[in-house]
């Protein structure tokens, strides 16, 4: 197993890898609407945050040696279902016509105050 710490300025703030790669499987950790290059919490609109969340979801995929196009499945944490359509808007756009499995979990309220964090599964 190899476990990935950091991609970029993206990087674990806890006990925890922002990947684990087993047996060509990458298992990314949750994921927030974090900037990348400056590591601050980019707090917007529900679209904004699943945008910038998946954005970084696929450069750590491809850190590990996938792409956006291989992820299996995706979990979205939100703390409304209400948001629903729009994170399916942003989401359709990103990905296209690939279509991972997905579940949407709504919650109470995430970390920090986010409005998303976006989990995957891909392989290489």
């Amino acid at each position: 197993m190899k476990s990935i710490f950091e991609v970029g300025n993206l990087k674990s703030n806890g006990h925890y890898a922002l990947a684990a790669v087993h047996q060509n499987t990458v298992y990314v950790s949750g994921q927030f609407a974090i900037n990348p290059e400056t590591r601050e919490k980019q707090f917007g609109s529900i679209e904004e945050e699943t945008l910038q969340a998946l954005k970084n979801v696929e450069m750590i995929v491809e850190a590990a040696g996938s792409k956006k196009e291989q992820i299996l499945r995706m979990t979205l944490y939100i703390p409304d279902v209400k948001l629903w359509d729009k994170v399916d808007t942003v989401y359709k756009e990103f990905f296209g016509k690939h279509k991972p499995a997905r579940t949407v979990v709504p919650t109470s309220e995430l970390h920090f105050g986010f409005k998303i964090e976006i989990d995957a599964i891909a392989y290489i």
